[in-house]
């Protein structure tokens, strides 16, 4: 193993971790705000990324392409909160997983339906099809232009939460959201937007991976479930523990993924490195979250 190819490892991490922390940030918002339980985020993960495949194969354009994901999962975000969820913002979790489990199923069936049941693919869009050269490093320009992106939302999110009068709103929605509807502020709306926004989010996440892996029905659950370990580990509720949480789990689970199977091909058969490599690898997020818990059971940075 070279250092070079440990650095790539590491960028691979970043570039996963900024993937699930478009999603995280989705999942903390939601349910810092509206104290819902949203099994079906992973579900606009996918609507993104088809829309994105889709608009991408009709006109070859990948920026229309990515502002058609964070459209229609925006679109498909605010119908659902409108049409179902609102309806459980006083219902215990329980219901809202079964209810948000019920518009998987909804939203896999549709997606089939519109777009069929093979895989559709993305391509790489012109401008980022080169590689960046680090010294003896080669690293894709489309991994990296995902990492800047994330951050560029990261910074988008925080100056929205924490330098405009939504930001504000969504703050004290979050504290006490019956004092804010007791001051006029249409407790609805707010709900609504703030679901676009975290919708737009995941579409925008399904979008950008297209490119590097096929877009299928059902794509968006695995994501989901590091998304949902992200947000444990970083604390509900908060942006900033999101993009951490998301940082430590994609270089956790990449790394894990690399060294494993090496580590202990120095004690077995390459066969058996790899399965057992690979299995603890993927347990490797979850040990990660129990050990945080214990020491600190409301994540990284959760106020509660």
């Amino acid at each position: 193993m070279t250092f070079t190819l440990f650095l790539e490892q590491v960028l691979n991490g970043l570039q996963f971790g900024t993937m699930l922390f478009l999603m995280a940030a989705g999942l903390t918002l939601v349910f810092g705000v509206m104290g819902l339980i949203n099994l079906a985020h992973g579900s606009l993960y996918m609507v993104g990324a088809f829309a994105a495949a889709a608009t991408a194969a009709a006109t070859g354009n990948f920026l229309l392409a990515l502002l058609a994901a964070l459209a229609g999962a925006a679109l498909a975000g605010a119908v659902v909160e409108m049409a179902v969820l609102r309806r459980l913002y006083r219902r215990d979790h329980l219901d809202q997983v079964l209810a948000t489990y019920a518009l998987i199923l909804i939203f896999s069936e549709g997606v089939r339906w519109v777009f069929g049941s093979f895989p559709l693919y993305l391509d790489v869009p012109a401008a980022l099809a080169g590689a960046v050269h680090l010294g003896p490093l080669s690293y894709p320009l489309y991994r990296l232009a995902i990492i800047v992106v994330g951050v560029a939302v990261a910074v988008g999110l925080y100056l929205l939460i924490n330098r405009t009068r939504l930001g504000v709103q969504i703050r004290a929605g979050e504290a006490d959201r019956e004092m804010i509807a007791a001051l006029g502020i249409d407790i609805a709306r707010l709900y609504t937007v703030v679901f676009a926004l975290g919708a737009a989010l995941a579409g925008l996440a399904g979008a950008l991976i297209g490119p590097i892996q096929s877009v299928q029905v059902g794509m968006g659950e695995p994501v989901l479930i590091m998304a949902f370990v992200v947000v444990v580990i970083g604390g509900i509720g908060s942006i900033k523990g999101a993009l951490v949480g998301a940082i430590l789990v994609g270089v956790t689970d990449t790394l894990g993924r690399f060294l494993l199977p090496i580590v202990l091909g120095g004690f077995m058969d390459q066969a058996s490195a790899m399965s057992i490599g690979s299995a603890l690898a993927s347990m490797s997020i979850y040990i990660l979250m129990a050990v945080i818990l214990v020491w600190r059971p409301t994540g990284l940075m959760g106020a509660h």
